[in-house]
């Protein structure tokens, strides 16, 4: 008899082991309520406990997600919608303490978005096959690239507050738009198109340093920025660059001009975003409420 209830003891004791896992201990939501395809979002996780030892991380798209304290005690995170996910896109949270850690998938719902097709006319060099030597160049700009985003994940948010566009301008092209180039369907626009005149003036969106400068081929003159915790915005077909790599720049300051360099149709400023190796939609940044995080520890506030 003893022995049988010490067998029962042992379940009722591993049952509520189970029940009291790290995961089962958050709930888990998002603003927006209705993510789009390609959109920024955050996810926030409240934590059912008191227990100082318990953490926060997760996923998304193959991304690492970067947990940080709101004001409000709960743990959030900037987050990628794919711009060609489906009804839903998975989070894997993890919730650790020092002893273990505790794993949960959670489905999010997806609303399409509608992406508009568009015809270019470019310089026929930017729409034939590149020789050698070219293939060469843009595989190295690639890998520019590829390593700021990268690096970006190990970057702490810089950024703070409310987003600002590069330009005040009128939006002459949006993110995901079908192009057609000279006749054929080549690419997917993963960025927004501002209108201007070469020499005008362009902007940081927020806090940022400055990750890499180039005069890539597609591109022409670009900056990239790092806002940290994953987040990088590029501002490409500049006519001057006003920054080094390095620089921290602040929200609105100048950091280049309006141009007309790199596979173009005219003077205008094309503005991208990317989270980690995913293009989103940038201006999904100005629908998200500006947040006030907890300092960190020993920090006294950004």
């Amino acid at each position: 008899m003893r022995c049988l209830l010490a067998i029962g003891l042992s379940l009722v004791l591993a049952q509520a082991a189970v029940s009291q896992t790290p995961a089962a201990l958050a709930d888990v939501r998002w603003q927006p309520e209705h993510p789009r395809q390609g959109t920024f979002i955050y996810i926030i996780v409240n934590l059912n406990s008191d227990d100082a030892r318990l953490g926060v991380g997760g996923s998304m798209a193959g991304q690492p997600l970067h947990f940080e304290r709101d004001a409000s005690g709960a743990f959030r995170a900037l987050a990628p919608v794919l711009v060609n996910a489906l009804e839903t896109i998975p989070f894997s949270l993890t919730v650790t303490r020092r002893s273990d850690s505790s794993h949960r998938v959670v489905l999010i719902p997806v609303e399409p978005a509608e992406f508009r097709s568009s015809n270019l006319s470019v310089a026929s060099r930017f729409s034939a096959t590149p020789d050698s030597a070219l293939r060469a160049r843009i595989a190295a700009e690639n890998a520019q690239s590829a390593r700021a985003y990268r690096q970006a994940h190990d970057t702490p948010r810089m950024w703070t507050g409310e987003w600002i566009r590069p330009r005040p301008s009128r939006i002459t092209s949006e993110f995901g738009v079908r192009r057609l180039i000279n006749g054929e369907l080549r690419s997917r626009h993963l960025g927004v198109d501002f209108d201007g005149e070469t020499g005008d003036p362009i902007v940081a969106a927020n806090r940022a340093v400055v990750a890499l400068v180039g005069d890539f081929y597609y591109s022409g003159n670009v900056v990239y920025l790092d806002h940290g915790n994953g987040l990088v915005t590029i501002y490409m077909h500049m006519s001057e660059v006003d920054v080094r790599q390095g620089d921290i720049v602040e929200r609105g300051q100048q950091i280049g001009k309006v141009g007309a360099t790199g596979r173009v149709t005219g003077p205008h400023v094309h503005w991208h975003a990317r989270y980690g190796r995913i293009a989103v939609d940038g201006l999904s940044l100005f629908e998200l409420e500006p947040v006030e995080y907890a300092p960190a520890a020993g920090d006294s506030g950004r």
